[in-house]
This record gives structure tokens, sequence and C-alpha cells, in this order.
């Protein structure tokens, strides 16, 4: 039996398709419109058909030559050929994948943003840690949790034997938002297809998810980080070869402004730690 398609990610197809209201102001018989429309359409005069013979070449998108290459991602839903879902599943490698992002136009966060800000560690590491959005200092840098996030996501991981070569970063949304605001909920969803294939394509041992806005976009739960840190969860996602275990704690710049919370956020360090030992 197939199953039942999330109401969240129904939302987010509407979201990549760039439905932005629900009705019209006034009714319409659309059917009318469609009937008049056939009508009023002159008819194409009958030609032979053409030779077979090579179609004359034409400049490609790198982002649609990838998706040439790599199928139309009908294991996604048949997403909409353009949006971020069908970009991003074009994708092979992680090479690809920053390559279309650095050339998606269909967000207007990225424009107010210096660079894309990718990731940083080794892609080839067991653990995979993800935050919200860069901030100032990363978005100057290109890199994630390069500012005193990072120093102390820096000491975080090297708590339990992890540094940048055997762990990789990256955020939920790659560009700065103005001012350091929260990415709205419709920037996270444009977002969403890409952190997933990014996360397909590094193929961890174990999430990582710094902070109630990751947590809450890669578990697609609407608890609060208190409620859903130091529980596994699972991520799944149709081009992973089985479910990935996910562990949410907290944002290294709340541990920031409120170190007593750093003795919750060991323990589920340490939950990460036993993990990757078995």
């Amino acid at each position: 039996m197939k199953s039942a398609i999330h109401p969240i990610d129904i939302l987010r197809w509407y979201l990549e398709a760039g439905v932005d209201e629900t009705m019209g102001e006034q009714p319409m018989d659309r059917y009318a419109v469609t009937r008049a429309g056939k009508e009023a359409r002159p008819r194409p005069p009958q030609t032979p058909p053409a030779a077979a013979g090579p179609h004359p070449a034409t400049a490609t998108p790198p982002a649609v030559a990838a998706i040439a290459r790599h199928g139309n991602s009908e294991h996604r839903d048949g997403a909409i050929p353009g949006t971020a879902a069908h970009i991003a599943a074009g994708c092979a490698t992680l090479a690809e994948l920053r390559t279309a992002l650095d050339g998606f136009d269909g967000l207007p966060l990225k424009q107010a943003a210096s660079c894309t800000v990718f990731a940083d560690g080794n892609p080839e590491a067991a653990v995979m840690c993800i935050g919200e959005a860069p901030g100032q200092e990363e978005d100057r840098q290109g890199l994630p949790f390069v500012g005193p996030s990072g120093r102390l996501l820096d000491r975080m991981l090297g708590s339990i034997g992890l540094d940048r070569g055997s762990a990789y970063i990256a955020n939920v949304v790659p560009w700065r938002p103005p001012a350091n605001r929260k990415p709205t909920p419709d920037e996270v969803a444009v977002c969403l297809p890409f952190l997933s294939r990014h996360i397909e394509l590094v193929d961890p041992q174990v999430l990582i998810l710094l902070g109630g806005a990751a947590a809450t976009a890669v578990l697609a739960k609407a608890d609060g980080i208190n409620r859903l840190r130091g529980k596994w969860f699972e991520f799944n996602s149709p081009g992973l070869p089985r479910p990935i275990p996910a562990l949410a704690t907290f944002h290294p710049a709340y541990l920031l402004r409120t170190p007593e919370a750093k003795r919750e956020a060991w323990r589920d360090l340490l939950m990460v730690m036993k993990k990757l030992a078995h």
C-alpha cells in the first residue's frame, strides 16, 4: 500500500511551485476560460515530419545538465522541473550540489548574502553536524561555524575525540539572513531539498542537530529543543540506503549565553560517542 503524503510535504511542494494564495477575490469559471482559449487558439499548419537528425546545439545551465545526466528524479514524488527539489535531486556529487546552490535564484534571501556557505570538514566523516544558518563571520569567510560559536563547537567535538578532519559541518540554510535574523519557515522549506540531498551524498553514520531550528527542520517536528534533545530519532530520505540516527542538542550560541546548559549538552555528546562505538 502506498504511504500517505504528509501535509507539510504538500505545503512545501506548493511553495516551490510558486503558489502564494489559495483563491482569487472574484469567482471565476475556469472551465469556461479553458474552452474559450481552445476555441480562439489558431490551429498550426500541417507540416511533414522533419527528417531524423541531430538537434541544434543549445546552451544548457549546469544544474539542468546535471539533471539530464542523472535522471528526472521521479523517485522524489515527481518534482517539478526548475524547483529546488528537482535541482537538488539531479546532483550526483557534492561539487554538483554546491554549483547548483551557487546558481540557484529561487530565494531572495540569497541576494542579501555575500556568499553561499556550503560546508566544512571531512565529507567522508561518520558524523555530520547541522546548524541553522550562517552568521556575519561565516558569511564573510564562506565557512560554517567559524565565529565564537564555531570555536565552542570545535571544543565540543574535541571532547568526544572529533575535529573538523573527522566531522562534517553544514547548515539548514546556506545563506546568511539579514541582521542574523532567524530564517522564515518559507526560506527553510525552499532550502530543505538541498539539505536532504546534502545529507544523502555525505551519508554519515550519525547526525548532530545543533539547536531547535535545525532539529525542527530536519526531523519535521514542532517540539522545542528542550523536548527534542537527548533522544535518538531517525532521518529518512529516498536517496539513503538506510535511516540515519539523529540526535538534537543545544546550539553552541545558546550555550555561550546559557553556560549552565552545557551539562545537558555534554550528556548528548556522550550519547553520540556511545553510538559511534557500536
